[in-house]
């Protein structure tokens, strides 16, 4: 008894297997170093939010600052706040349409360091519906590097209009004219829950599903290696029952 297989449906199906199962592993191979990169930012994050608060870099470590070395850092700050040049950006919250308060810090050295006084409703964007800091001000919170991208669906910054949907640092101190300015900026730490802007407001909690989703990839993989066997079974047995 001879086997004739069908060749063009079965070097047609081993590669539509072959490019599946290629492609299912590589995208679980994908979220597994996702989920190491996710464990180790978490592990970074958390014991860099519980150190105690260091001063902030100043612009002799301002060309080294990266979000792997620096970003949540504990930092505090002294100095005065511009609030003439206070800005608003736009982002969603529990409170409904909401706004980060940025108001520029000078320090003692005459350095700038925007500082994200925390979040506001619409109500009282508007700077005279609230207590501007005045005089000498400490300020502790955690450091972020600037904002390259805004959250989905957000408009385009206009900074001729003093217009922001990110916290972009360098385009919010250019367009003030602030120098020397600071690449990064600083979320204020809660010091007062009854008071606005409403600080602490930074996500320090991450989600880590990558190992759900290594596995849902991993699965299709050995599902389609599966079907490709049965495939191939029931060409053999097919053909052989044929003859």
């Amino acid at each position: 008894m001879s086997t004739r297989l069908r060749w063009p449906r079965l070097i047609i199906v081993t590669l539509v297997a072959a490019l599946g199962l290629a492609g299912f592993l590589a995208l679980g191979t994908w979220q597994v170093q996702r989920l190491h990169w996710k464990a180790a930012l978490i592990e970074r994050v958390d014991a860099r939010v519980d150190a105690p608060a260091v001063p902030a870099p100043g612009p002799q470590d301002w060309p080294r600052i990266t979000r792997e070395s620096d970003e949540y850092r504990h930092v505090t700050l002294n100095g005065q706040f511009l609030n003439a040049d206070e800005v608003q950006i736009y982002t969603p919250s529990d409170l409904g349409p909401s706004y980060w308060v940025m108001t520029p810090l000078r320090r003692d050295d005459g350095s700038v360091v925007m500082v994200n006084r925390g979040l506001v409703p619409e109500r009282l964007k508007d700077p005279a519906t609230r207590t501007a800091p005045a005089g000498d001000q400490q300020v502790t919170g955690l450091l972020r590097i600037s904002e390259d991208e805004a959250w989905l669906f957000s408009r385009d910054s206009d900074p001729e209009a003093r217009q922001w949907y990110r916290r972009d640092i360098g385009s919010i101190t250019e367009a003030l004219g602030l120098a020397p300015a600071a690449p990064y900026f600083v979320d204020a730490e809660l010091v007062d829950a009854d008071a606005w802007p409403l600080a602490g407001q930074t996500v320090v909690s991450f989600r880590n599903a990558h190992l759900s989703y290594a596995l849902t990839w991993y699965g299709l993989a050995l599902m389609v290696l599966g079907g490709y066997a049965l495939f191939l079974r029931s060409e053999v047995r097919g053909e052989g029952a044929a003859d």
